[in-house]
Formats: C-alpha cells, sequence, structure tokens
C-alpha cells in the first residue's frame, strides 16, 4: 500500500466485507490457543451477518463441541459517532461488560482476547435475537417486552451508583451529542433525501433544535444502553415458558434520561406496537421502578420528547448509512421511524415548539408529516 493512502468508508466497508473465514484463520486460531480451546480448520469458521456497525462476527465450531464467536473491531475502543469520552487502555465494550456482568445483568461471557489486534472470543448466545425470537413465538411478545422493561428499570437501580472514572460516567447526552444527532437528521432524513426547507423554516426548526436539545439534555441522567432494542437483546431459551434477555452491543453506554432507553426498545423502528402496548409497558416500568402516579405521568411526557429527538436522528442514520456505508439495508425503516415522530408531535400538540416542529416538518416532508 503506497505510503499517505487513506482509506475512504466505501474502501473499508468493501474490505471488511471481502474479509472471509480464511482470512480470519490465523486471528481465531490464536484466540483459541488463548482460550485453551484445540484449533480448527477454515471449514469450522461461518461468516455470521452483522448490522449497521463495522464490527464482522464468525461463528467457530470448536473442536471439542460447541461453539464460539470471533468479534473482530477494526478501530478497537473508537465511537463511531461522536463522542467525548477519552479513549482508554481497555475497550468500552470490555469495561461496560463487566460492570453490567457485577450488577447482575445478563450479557455474554469473554472466553479469550487479543485486543491489540481488534478480537474477541465470546460465548455463542445462538440467532435468537428478541426479534428473531418472535418471528418463531409471536404468542411470547407480551412476556418478552415485560421482562426487558422489567430488566430495564431493574439495572438503572443497579446502576445509579458508578465506579470512580468508569468509562460511562464520562460520557453523556449533553446538549452538543442531542443538538449533533437533531442536525444530522435535517443533513441526511431531510436534504439527503432531495427535500429542502424555506429560510423561515430553517430559522425556526435551528431554535427549537437547539431548545429540543437543551429539554433533554437537562434531564434527570443515569445509566443508558442506548440501542436497548430488539437486535440487541438475545434470548436465552431455557425450555418451554422459561427464558432469560442477554444485552449486547453497550459498548456505547452513556449517561442520559430515564426513558431513552425505553424509547429505543417501545419506539424501535424494527418493530411496530399499537399504543396501549406502550403504555402498559410503561406502566409495568414505572411499577418495577416504584413510580408514584405523578412520577408516571412525567415518565410518559419524558418518552414523547426524547421520541422525537431519538427518532429523528435514527431516520437521519438510516440514509446516512445507505449514502455513506453503501448499505441500503436500512432505508426501508426510514418512514415508519419518522411516522413514530409524527406520532409523538401529535401527543405534544400543546406544547409550542413540538406543534411548530410538526408543522415545519410537514412542509419539508408532506408525504410522511403532513
Amino acid at each position: 500500500m503506497a505510503l499517505g493512502f487513506v482509506a475512504t468508508p466505501a474502501l473499508k466497508s468493501a474490505i471488511l466485507a471481502a474479509m472471509d473465514s480464511k482470512a480470519a484463520l490465523g486471528p481465531i486460531q490464536d484466540l483459541l490457543v488463548r482460550h485453551g480451546a484445540r484449533t480448527v480448520s477454515e471449514g469450522a469458521i461461518t461468516v455470521m451477518p452483522g448490522g449497521a456497525s463495522t464490527r464482522r462476527y464468525f461463528r467457530v465450531a470448536l473442536a471439542e463441541g460447541g461453539s464460539a464467536v470471533a468479534m473482530f473491531v477494526p478501530e478497537g475502543s473508537k465511537a463511531e459517532e461522536i463522542d467525548k469520552a477519552e479513549v482508554g487502555t481497555r475497550w468500552p465494550f470490555l469495561e461496560v461488560r463487566d460492570l453490567l456482568a457485577e450488577r447482575g445483568l445478563d450479557v455474554p461471557r469473554i472466553l479469550a482476547e487479543d485486543t491489540r489486534k481488534g478480537w474477541l472470543l465470546i460465548e455463542d448466545l445462538g440467532d435468537d435475537t428478541l426479534a428473531q425470537y418472535l418471528l418463531r413465538r409471536p404468542e411470547q411478545k407480551r412476556a418478552v417486552y415485560t421482562r426487558a422493561v422489567q430488566d430495564l428499570a431493574r439495572a438503572q437501580a443497579a446502576l445509579w451508583a458508578l465506579p470512580d472514572g468508569c468509562v460511562v460516567s464520562r460520557r453523556a447526552f449533553d446538549f452538543d451529542l442531542l443538538r449533533w444527532e437533531i442536525e444530522h437528521f435535517k443533513e441526511w432524513g431531510i436534504e439527503g433525501r432531495g427535500h429542502s426547507m424555506t429560510a423561515d423554516d430553517e430559522a425556526t426548526f435551528a431554535g427549537i433544535a437547539d431548545r429540543l436539545a437543551r429539554r433533554v439534555a437537562d434531564l434527570p441522567r443515569g445509566f443508558v444502553h442506548r440501542d436497548y432494542q430488539s437486535r440487541n437483546l438475545m434470548v436465552r431459551d431455557q425450555g418451554g415458558e422459561d427464558f432469560s434477555l442477554v444485552w449486547i452491543d453497550f459498548q456505547d453506554a452513556l449517561l442520559g434520561p430515564r426513558a431513552y432507553d425505553l424509547v429505543a426498545l417501545l419506539g424501535d423502528s424494527y418493530q411496530e406496537f399499537d399504543r396501549a402496548f406502550v403504555e402498559a409497558r410503561l406502566d409495568e416500568f414505572a411499577e418495577a421502578r416504584g413510580l408514584s402516579r405523578v412520577d408516571r405521568d412525567g415518565l410518559g411526557y419524558e418518552f414523547d420528547l426524547v421520541t422525537v429527538q431519538r427518532k429523528l436522528k435514527d431516520a437521519g442514520r438510516f440514509v446516512f448509512i445507505d449514502r455513506v456505508k453503501q448499505n441500503p439495508g436500512f432505508l426501508k425503516f426510514v418512514t415508519p421511524t419518522v411516522l413514530k415522530v409524527k406520532a409523538a408531535l401529535e401527543r405534544l400538540s400543546d406544547d409550542d415548539d413540538m406543534r411548530t416542529l410538526h408543522q415545519v416538518l410537514a412542509r419539508a416532508l408532506p408525504d410522511e408529516l403532513g
């Protein structure tokens, strides 16, 4: 490779996509040696489907029986979005995993690590994300979501006090991050799809975006997974009706509003729920946290406010992933995500800013928000 060569995002994606079991064999063999397991042939390694991130996964059939998952993280501890936390010597994935395990959360076991080269060997949890599990067991929908909100309530209580210097406590949904996410929507969710605003609407949007980011940033903060949704919860099926939920993809955990992970879960872009289902799960969360009726009402308001901010960001992000990362798989979720924003804005119609925001967005995106 020539000196001074810089890989573009598109080229990096192509390189990662081309990584096959043969290319991964050497690093995985090294992990197996660290784990104390026998090495395997290329035929024992299967490339697993990935998501929107640059991480790559390989299922390894162990010579001793069973299997494990090798995870390759090209840039280790670097966040894919903006992150003002200092980068430590230990990967955030590992630091947060250890914290969650210590506080009683079900997380994958680490079998071996070679973080200097970007590799981990972790417990194989199978293929049953919550989303996949419900395709097989749709009758379990209420049970798994009840468990998810109850687990979240317990986790928030258990993680209220964090260790000194913890990576989670060094980063937060502050004004800068929240405001950047709203601008990300404007850049990609509106302009990136060929739409525009008038100069007056742009000025109005900017003012409301400032105030919305400030309002969310000023909400009391606690532990936030950041992407607590149906593709980031694995179902550990223990037979019959017995199951537990295993948390994954928690490396970007930070401090933020109590409603944030509820919005990720119950406003999931990959799922559809009627309002009664959402309200029932919010009631269960409130009960698990011991909230009063007044606090429960406040939670509902926070849920809608955070929904506007979070789902705007998601809609823009899906377009960004297509345009910049050349992954069109998320485009089909843009309109359903914008419609979730619309529903939240309608519930917040007594709020002057939210009512005006709805009007501005309806002019920019009349087919979705009109």
